[in-house]
């Protein structure tokens, strides 16, 4: 029936009798409550646990709960079921004093009728036209209108009188009667409003209960997963033990049958050898036997011809076997099993708070990993909920392998924070294969290979050229190219409207006369024989081949103001505009305009640009610093600013990138070269005590050719690991 297990005491499963309340809302019979605390009492406790929450309440010195709070609602459900429900005691009648059974109830006086008072209430005048409902026919709204009646004062001479009134100083409901005798001037409020109140406080409050019964369910999944996660972490390390253990019996048993086998070879050889002596004694021992038996029968038969016939024979043979060397006892060696060290199973199983999932190393940048240079890597250890933690039971395994398979010596500092300074030192250039094991599992992302770079300068070698109009001889050096497929060095000779092609070691060996333009720069394409240069007066690309054949013109309808290009690998041309401060790349054959991009919030101008791994680099001269774009030439970031400290620039002028991926900036005006490596960190420096870098080229065998444009020269700088 509906109700009625809202209303079964949850101790003696029955229906609520005199229902009292603990304070964490769960309802009992006041005396199954009584008896659960003489129980208690018995035991020598002082409280009892809620039977169904298990909060725990002190007992009263009084021996019973009968000072608890009963629940309107719990009462009134009782009653109604009393009314439904045949089985549960009746309701007895309100309005006399003979326990009768209540037949009926009037919701204006707000009482049960047994038959003898309803006729009585029916004959009154003034009750006669009251709502009176017999209960044998009640409906449901009359199930809810008797559960929803006024509650009663339970004041003595205030029964008659229901609680309209809420005592906000004394925080109990009172009747009309209540506030005039025992109430009187306490703030009261009439009882709706002061419920309607406290039910936004109440709603409030399970609206706070009902996020944090979420939270917890989401705790209890939490947890349910990391109790599932422990099981099964736990399985399979016990499974790697089983099968550590297994595998060691397997190789004791290989151990077994191997010991086995050297104790059967053993006994196999010195058997043959006792066997062999054993032939060589009987042999003997048949030899001497056949020979006197021989003697014997002779000298018994003493027959005279047949002993002088075969004396000489007999005393013969037996002397022979007499003298004979006699063969010596094979006394074989001793064997014996000697453990010289016993299995030393160095396992251990232990608990940590370590996330081997969450731990991360942090990786130090492999551009500037260099050979014979002490290198290091942080490894953290962090716990599941990615939070760094310690465990000094933690095992950290370090191993890194050349390329050749060698091992090296690696330091492992444990700063006592859940960092591990993991330091070593490359031998050799090459990759390296680094493997990181904490507490016996692989770190995320491990192993991973490690590029170490070799350890080189550059070195200076000689210097040509002089200030002149002579072959070899330059008036301003613009710019500066080397051919990848021959070797061929181009010099933008500008002053004498010139490109001058010269070998490696300087040698002049021919001109391209211009006189009729200004020339600014010069770029090898990747075919090797072909020459592209800029011209500024008409803004024109010219080209040529490398024996100083024109081939054709390629007007240059998309700069205004070109002052360098550069040829990317796959034959697109870069031009640097100094009309509109914009990079612009164009198609190998110069008729599209593929890219056009610039700076963000810079007004200066770029004179140099190359490209390298989908990168732009390009040099502002005026700003004093090199800008890195993306290969859509998106901005990405500076490399330097104005200065002299490492790093700094002062007009930067020529760019390369050399074969070891380090950028080279020519830093004119602070009289040097730097190299960068391509995530910008600093690497190093070459400085000129009186020469000033304006343009930098570099060939396939590493060497490096500067121009100095104030003493018209080209310096040569050689690969170290060269010389």
């Amino acid at each position: 029936m509906e109700g009625k297990k809202e209303a079964e005491c949850p101790l003696c499963i029955e229906t609520v009798k005199n229902p009292k309340t603990l304070p964490c809302l769960h309802s009992f019979c006041l005396d199954c409550l009584d008896k659960l605390a003489n129980f208690a009492r018995r035991q020598l406790e002082t409280t009892i646990k809620c039977p169904v929450c298990q909060t725990s309440f002190p007992i009263p010195e009084t021996d019973t709960f009968d000072s608890l709070p009963s629940s309107f609602h719990l009462n009134r459900l009782v009653d109604v079921l009393a009314l439904e429900d045949g089985s549960v005691q009746s309701q007895e009648c309100n309005s006399c004093d003979e326990n009768n059974t209540a037949t009926c109830y009037c919701f204006v006086c707000q009482n049960f009728l047994c038959a003898s008072c309803f006729e009585a209430h029916q004959r009154l005048k003034a009750s006669r036209g009251h709502r009176n409902v017999l209960i044998d026919n009640l409906q449901a709204q009359d199930v809810q209108d008797l559960i929803h009646r006024p509650v009663m004062c339970s004041q003595q001479y205030h029964e008659d009188q229901p609680l309209e009134f809420y005592c906000e100083d004394c925080k109990v409901l009172i009747c009309h009667k209540c506030t005039v005798v025992s109430h009187n001037r306490h703030t009261t409020t009439d009882t709706q409003k002061a419920a309607q109140e406290q039910k936004m406080q109440i709603a409030d409050a399970v609206a706070k209960g009902k996020a944090e019964i979420i939270r917890y369910e989401n705790e209890i999944k939490k947890q349910t997963e990391l109790k599932n996660k422990n099981k099964i972490e736990i399985m399979n390390e016990e499974k790697k033990m089983t099968d550590t253990v297994e595998n060691l019996i397997l190789d004791l048993r290989e151990h077994e049958k191997k010991m086995k086998d050297k104790f059967r070879e053993i006994y196999e050889a010195q058997q043959k050898h006792h066997a062999t002596r054993l032939e060589n004694f009987e042999l003997v021992r048949t030899q001497l036997k056949s020979c006197l038996e021989r003697g014997k029968s002779i000298v018994e038969r003493n027959f005279s011809a047949e002993i002088l016939q075969a004396n000489h024979a007999i005393l013969g043979r037996c002397n022979e076997l007499l003298n004979a060397k006699k063969p010596d006892l094979y006394k074989s060696p001793h064997s014996y099993y000697l453990v010289e060290k016993k299995l030393d199973i160095l396992d251990r199983v232990f608990v940590t708070k370590t996330d081997t999932s969450k731990c991360f190393a942090e990786h130090q940048d492999s551009e500037e990993i260099e050979e014979r240079k002490e290198t290091y890597f942080v490894i953290v250890t962090k716990d599941s909920e990615g939070l760094k933690c310690y465990q000094q039971d933690d095992k950290i395994d370090v191993d890194i392998l050349t390329s050749e398979g060698d091992q090296l010596r690696t330091d492992i500092e444990d700063t006592k924070d859940g960092k591990y300074i993991v330091t070593y030192t490359p031998q050799c250039a090459g990759q390296h294969r680094v493997e990181i094991l904490v507490n016996g599992q692989p770190l995320t992302g491990s192993p991973w290979i490690v590029q170490v770079h070799h350890h080189h300068q550059y070195q200076f070698a000689f210097q040509f050229g002089s200030f002149g109009e002579g072959p070899g001889e330059f008036d301003g050096i613009y710019d500066i190219d080397v051919s990848d497929k021959t070797g061929t060095i181009a010099v933008a000779d500008g002053g004498n409207k010139r490109i001058q092609l010269l070998s490696c070691e300087g040698n002049f060996r021919r001109e391209i006369r211009l006189d009729d333009v200004e020339l600014y720069s010069v770029a090898f394409t990747d075919s090797g024989d072909l020459l592209t240069l800029v011209l500024k007066s008409d803004k024109e690309l010219r080209l040529f081949s490398e024996e100083g054949q024109f081939i054709k013109r390629m007007n240059d309808k998309h700069t205004a103001d070109p002052c360098h290009l550069s040829i990317a690998s796959d034959g697109r041309i870069i031009i640097t505009d100094l009309a509109d401060d914009k990079i612009k790349v164009l198609s190998p054959d110069g008729n599209e305009l593929l890219q056009s991009f610039s700076a963000p919030d810079c007004d200066e101008s770029p004179t140099c640009t190359i490209y390298h791994q989908d990168i732009f680099f390009v040099g502002y001269t005026d700003a004093h610093c090199v800008k890195v774009f993306d290969k859509t030439g998106v901005y990405l970031h500076n490399i330097g600013c104005w200065g002299s400290n490492d790093g700094q620039f002062k007009s930067p002028t020529g760019l390369v990138i050399d074969k070891y991926n380090r950028l080279i900036v020519c830093d004119i005006q602070n009289r040097r070269l730097q190299l960068f490596t391509l995530g910008a960190k600093f690497y190093g420096k070459k400085c000129f005590e009186n020469g000033s870098p304006h343009s930098v080229a570099i060939n396939n065998d590493g060497s490096l050719f500067v121009t100095d444009i104030f003493k018209h020269c080209i310096y040569v700088f050689r690969d170290d690991r060269r010389l």
